[in-house]
Order: structure tokens, then C-alpha cells, then sequence
């Protein structure tokens, strides 16, 4: 948050984003276990796309910038998802509809407070989860896929 804050206002700050943290691992997570996006094959998606959403929010701070970012990405392959359940449809609908509110929540309680640098961190970490978790998963579906095609042993 680049606005310089009282050294109480910046801790409540942080205590409120702390206390959100939770929720944002839940619905990133929930979003990559239940959303529709290519798990496999030439489309999957990787890693690498993903932490590419997350260093473009980590260089903006605008929350406009980022979802323009993965509108793009959507346009460019198959690898977010395209339909209204898709993995990117659900990322778009959670910072607009849950990491946004939380912000406002947050600088509601301190007079003078922006709640739209308090968003971009939301956003940050919700991606920044969601990149962790996409890595677990497909080390999981990895190790299925090597467990399916390893031959059997003779016991």
C-alpha cells in the first residue's frame, strides 16, 4: 500500500487483511477444485501461466489492469476456461464480488482509508494462494497419471 498511514491505521489494516486470509485460500481453492479449465493435454493449465497473473498484479495497482489481463489471456487459449463456470469467470466474479467488499469492509472501519489499495493486496495474496495450489494439484494429477501408466510388477 504506497499511500504512507498512521503506524495504527496501517496495523488495523493489516490485522483486517490477515483476518481475510483465510477466506481468500478457501475461494481460490475452491475455484481451482470446482471450476471448469483444462486439467491436461496441450491446453493444461500451468504454473507458469498462473504466476504470470500473479506478477502482473504484483506490478499494478489497479484491480481494472489485472482482470484485463486475464480477459487477455482467456482471448489468447483455452488454458482459463471459457464458459460461466470456468476457472477465470469465477477468478473475475471473486474480485469483484468477494475480495472487493472485504476491502470496503476494512477501510470502512478507518476514517480516511482508500479501500482500493487494501483490494489489490487481497488480490495479491488470492492469487498468490491460487498459484500454490494449482502447483499442488497438478503434482497430484501427475502422480496419478505416472501411477496409471507405470508397469506392473511381478510380485
Amino acid at each position: 500500500m504506497s499511500q504512507l498511514l498512521d503506524p495504527q491505521i496501517a496495523l488495523k489494516i493489516q490485522q483486517g487483511i490477515r483476518y481475510a486470509e483465510d477466506d481468500l485460500v478457501t475461494a481460490i481453492k475452491t475455484a481451482l477444485d470446482t471450476c471448469e479449465y483444462p486439467t491436461s493435454g496441450k491446453d493444461k493449465l500451468e504454473e507458469a501461466q498462473f504466476r504470470n497473473l500473479v506478477r502482473v498484479a504484483d506490478t499494478t495497482d489497479s484491480a481494472e489492469v489485472i482482470k484485463n489481463f486475464l480477459c487477455y489471456q482467456v482471448g489468447r487459449d483455452n488454458k482459463w476456461g471459457t464458459t460461466q463456470n470456468s476457472l477465470a469467470a469465477q477468478i473475475l466474479r471473486d474480485i469483484d464480488h468477494n475480495l472487493k467488499p472485504k476491502a470496503q469492509i476494512i477501510a470502512k472501519e478507518l476514517p480516511g482509508v482508500d479501500y482500493k489499495p487494501i483490494w489489490i493486496e487481497l488480490i495479491r495474496r488470492y492469487l498468490g494462494y491460487g498459484s500454490r495450489h494449482l502447483k499442488y494439484l497438478n503434482s497430484i494429477r501427475e502422480s496419478k497419471n505416472e501411477a496409471i501408466v507405470a508397469p506392473r510388477t511381478k510380485e
